[in-house]
C-alpha cells in the first residue's frame, strides 16, 4: 500500500498509514429525514450529497482503473489501488441510503440521480479517440477529479470539526458523513498526485478548478432544491428564498461557510499547492478508528 505523507499536526502525527477500504456498517431503520431537526435546509443540503457522490465516485474508480496500466510508480500504484478501494465502498454506502432513507421518506432519487448518471457517465465519462487525443481526455478526467478531490478534503475537514450534535444531529448520519470525509482526508493528496504524475501543470489544473468550482456549487444547490421540492413539510422555497435560508444555516455553523470553502478553492491556485494543507491525517485516522459503523463491522 501507498504510504500517506504526514499530516499537518507533527505533535500528534501517526507516521506513515496505509490507504486501504474499511467496511462499515449502517443500520438506517427509522432514521429522519431531517437529520438536524433544528436545521431542515442543512439537513436537505448535506445530504443531496448522496444524490451526487455515487455516480461521481465510480466514475473516478473508472477513470483511476483506466489510467492504472501507465503508471510505472509502484508507490503511487499502490495508493490508487487504496483510492479505489475507499471510494468504491464510498459509492456503495451512499447508494443505500437512496433507498433506504430518502425513498423511505418519500423522496424520489431517480430524476436527479438519472441526471447525475448522464453527467458522470457520458460528460466526464472516457471517450471514443485514438493516442494522443485518448491520452488528453484521460488526463482532463484525472484533472477534474484532483479539483473535486480538493473540495470533499475540505468538507471532510470540516464535518470532522463541526459541532452538528448542537443541532441535534442523528448520530447515524453524523458518522456517515464523518467516515467518509476522514477518508478524503486521509487520501487527500492522491488524486492531486495522480494529475501531476500525467502531466496536468498548474495552468490546466487551475483552468479546470475555475470551471469545477461553481459547477460543482450548482449541483449541490440545484440538488438541495430538488430535496425540498419533494419534502411536504417543508415550503417549496424558490431559489432565492432557499439560498437565504442556505446562508442563515451557513452563519449558524450547520454548514461551512462561504469564505472559508472561496478561500479553500482560491489556495488551490497558489504556486506550490499542497492538499496535505488540507485537513489532518492524525485526526483522520482517529476518527476512523473509532467510527460507530466501522466498529460494527469489527465487532
Amino acid at each position: 500500500m501507498k504510504l500517506l505523507r504526514r499530516g499537518r499536526r507533527p505533535d500528534i502525527d501517526p507516521g506513515e498509514v496505509a490507504l486501504h477500504a474499511r467496511n462499515v456498517q449502517f443500520q438506517w431503520a427509522d432514521t429522519p429525514l431531517h437529520w438536524m431537526p433544528a436545521e431542515p435546509i442543512a439537513s436537505h443540503l448535506i445530504n443531496s450529497l448522496n444524490l451526487l457522490l455515487p455516480e461521481g465516485e465510480r466514475m473516478f474508480c473508472a477513470a483511476y482503473t483506466e489510467a492504472l496500466p501507465f503508471v510505472k510508480d509502484d508507490k503511487l500504484r499502490e495508493a490508487m489501488l487504496g483510492f479505489i478501494g475507499q471510494e468504491s465502498m464510498h459509492a456503495e454506502t451512499h447508494d443505500k441510503v437512496l433507498n433506504e432513507v430518502l425513498a423511505a421518506h418519500g423522496i424520489d432519487p431517480e430524476p436527479y440521480v438519472r441526471q447525475a448518471e448522464y453527467l458522470f457517465r457520458k460528460t466526464l465519462g472516457p471517450k471514443t479517440a485514438d493516442g494522443v487525443a485518448q491520452r488528453q481526455v484521460m488526463v482532463e478526467r484525472l484533472t477534474v477529479i484532483a479539483c473535486l478531490e480538493h473540495f470533499f478534503a475540505y468538507l471532510g475537514d470540516w464535518v470532522l470539526n463541526a459541532d452538528l450534535e448542537k443541532f441535534g444531529a442523528d448520530p447515524r448520519i453524523a458518522d456517515l458523513f464523518r467516515w467518509h470525509g476522514a477518508e478524503e482526508v486521509e487520501h487527500r493528496h492522491v488524486a492531486h498526485d495522480v494529475a501531476v504524475y500525467f502531466g496536468a501543470g498548474y495552468v490546466r489544473r487551475a483552468a479546470v478548478m475555475t470551471i469545477a468550482f461553481p459547477i460543482f456549487i450548482t449541483l449541490v444547490v440545484r440538488g438541495t432544491k430538488f430535496m425540498v421540492h419533494q419534502d411536504s413539510s417543508l415550503p417549496d422555497l424558490g431559489y432565492p428564498r432557499l439560498i437565504k435560508r442556505v446562508f442563515g444555516a451557513m452563519w449558524r455553523g450547520a454548514l461551512p461557510g462561504v469564505p472559508s470553502l472561496l478561500w479553500s478553492a482560491l489556495s488551490t491556485f497558489k504556486p506550490g499547492y499542497d492538499p496535505e494543507t488540507v485537513g489532518s491525517t492524525a485526526q483522520a485516522v482517529a476518527y476512523l478508528a473509532k467510527s460507530p459503523a466501522a466498529q460494527a463491522v469489527a465487532s
